[in-house]
C-alpha cells in the first residue's frame, strides 16, 4: 500500500494553477487576486459626519453645559446624500445626518444626544473639540494607496472596498469548473420505489456540494451506467468542458470497475491503494491537461477521499497557497477504538472547544464507509495512526471540516 503523503505528493505534482481572468466584482468572492489594486479615489470621498447631530464651530460651544446651554439658530438640515445650501457662519448650527458632508465653515459635530431642541434653535449642552465626530476625506483609503496585493483571497470586506472604489471587475485566478459524475448500474435518481439491488445516488449531490463549498464551480455530468462507451463519452465531455473531473465508483479491484478500464485506455493514470481507512482506492491522472480524480463509491469513502486529495489540489489550481483544511490537537472525550491494520484511520467526530479553549472530540456515530449519517453529523476527522486506538483523555490530531 502507498503512504498517504506519497499519494498527496503524486496528485500535487500534476496540478497547475489556472490562468487569470477579468472577473466581475460580485462574482469574485473567495477567488485569489492576481493584481495590485491602487485606489484612484479616496474613501470616504469627502469629509462627513460619524453621528447624527449638529454641525457647528467648536468655538461656539465653549462653556456650554446642561446648566448653562449655548443656544444656536438652526439654519439648515443636511441629510445623507445632500450638501449644505451654504457655508456655516459663526454662531449658527446645521442639523446633519450620519454620512452627510460637513458644510464649509463647520469644524465639529455635536451628537444629538448632547443637544436639546428649542423651537427653531438648538441648545448645545456640552463643549466639543475641533474635528469632533468628523471623518476626513481619505480617512480609510487615500488616492494612490496600494490597498490589496496579488495572492489576497477576496472576502466580503474586500469586495465592499472594491465596490466603494467603483471597480466593476478585478483580475483573479480562475475558479476551476469541476465536473462530477456517478457511475453504476445499481444507482437510481429520484423518489421512485427501489427494485431489489438498487440504491439511490447520493454521491453526486454530495460531491457537487463539496465542490461548491470549496469555492469551486460545480458542473453536473450526470449518472452514468456501467457501460464503457457511455463512461468514455462522459469523461471526454467532462475533459472538454471542465478544468477537472471527479468520478465516484468503479475504481477498485473488481471485474466490473468500468471507470478504471476506460481510464486505462485513455491515458497514463495512477492506480493507488493508499494506507488509509476509509478511502483506500484512488485513481488519478491528467487527460488533455485536465486532472481526473477517480474516487471510491462508498459514500463516506468518497467524501474523505475528496477532502484528502481533490479539495486541496483543486483549490491550489485557483491560486490558493493555504489550500488544506485546518488541523488542531484535541482531547478524546471517549474511547476511539480501532484495529491495527497498517493504515491511518480517519474517524468521523464531533469537535468542540471547552471553557479552557481546548478542543474536545467524540465519535459522530457509525464509522462504516457506507454510514453517511455519521459523516453528516461530523464537523471533523480524527486522524488515528496505526495501533489499537485511543483512550479517553488521549490527544489526537484532528482535521476540521
Amino acid at each position: 500500500m502507498m503512504a498517504l503523503e506519497e499519494a498527496v505528493a503524486r496528485v500535487n505534482r500534476e496540478l497547475t494553477v489556472l490562468p487569470t481572468a477579468e472577473v466581475p466584482v460580485p462574482q469574485a468572492l473567495g477567488m485569489v487576486l492576481a493584481e495590485t489594486v491602487v485606489a484612484d479615489e479616496a474613501i470616504p470621498p469627502f469629509a462627513n459626519t460619524a453621528m447624527d447631530g449638529f454641525a457647528i464651530r467648536a468655538a461656539d460651544s465653549v462653556g456650554a453645559s446642561e446648566q448653562s446651554p449655548v443656544t444656536l439658530p438652526v439654519v439648515a438640515t443636511i441629510p445623507a446624500g445632500a450638501v449644505a445650501p451654504r457655508a456655516l457662519e459663526s454662531g449658527e448650527a446645521m442639523r446633519i445626518m450620519t454620512g452627510a458632508p460637513i458644510p464649509d465653515g463647520a469644524d465639529a459635530i455635536i451628537m444629538v444626544e448632547l443637544t436639546k431642541p428649542a423651537g427653531f434653535d438648538v441648545n448645545i449642552l456640552a463643549e466639543v473639540a475641533e474635528k469632533n465626530h468628523i471623518r476626513p476625506a481619505g480617512d480609510d483609503v487615500k488616492i494612490g494607496e496600494e490597498i490589496f496585493h496579488p495572492g489576497t483571497v477576496l472576502g466580503a470586506g474586500h469586495l465592499g472596498v472594491l465596490a466603494s472604489l467603483g471597480r466593476q471587475s478585478i483580475r483573479a485566478y480562475r475558479r476551476p469548473r469541476v465536473g462530477v459524475m456517478s457511475t453504476g448500474d445499481e444507482l437510481v435518481e429520484g423518489a421512485d420505489e427501489l427494485r431489489p439491488g438498487q440504491i439511490r445516488d447520493s454521491n453526486r449531490i454530495t460531491l457537487l456540494s463539496l465542490v461548491k463549498e470549496a469555492g469551486l464551480e460545480p458542473v453536473d455530468l450526470g449518472l452514468i451506467r456501467d457501460n464503457e462507451q457511455q463512461i468514455r463519452a462522459a469523461l471526454e465531455r467532462g475533459v472538454e468542458s471542465c478544468d477537472a473531473v471527479i468520478t465516484s465508483g468503479g475504481v477498485s479491484m473488481g471485474d466490473f470497475d468500468y471507470v478504471k478500464a476506460v481510464l486505462t485506455q485513455l491515458g497514463d493514470f495512477s492506480w493507488m491503494q493508499i494506507a488509509i481507512k476509509p478511502a483506500k482506492p484512488l485513481v488519478f491522472g491528467v487527460l488533455n491537461a485536465t486532472p481526473i480524480f477517480g474516487l471510491p463509491g462508498n459514500p463516506v469513502s468518497s467524501m474523505v477521499s475528496f477532502e484528502l486529495f481533490a479539495r486541496p489540489g483543486l483549490r491550489r489550481m485557483m491560486g490558493l497557497l493555504d489550500a488544506e483544511r485546518a488541523q488542531v490537537d484535541a482531547i478524546v472525550d471517549e474511547p476511539l477504538p480501532r484495529n491495527k491494520d497498517g493504515k491511518t484511520h480517519f474517524l468521523r467526530v464531533m469537535a468542540r472547544v471547552n471553557d479552557t479553549g481546548t478542543w474536545i472530540v467524540r465519535s459522530a456515530g457509525g464509522q462504516g464507509s457506507h454510514q453517511l449519517t455519521g459523516m453528516a453529523s461530523a464537523n471533523a476527522l480524527a486522524i488515528l495512526p496505526d495501533g489499537p486506538g485511543l483512550e479517553q483523555g488521549d490527544t489526537v490530531r484532528v482535521m476540521l471540516l
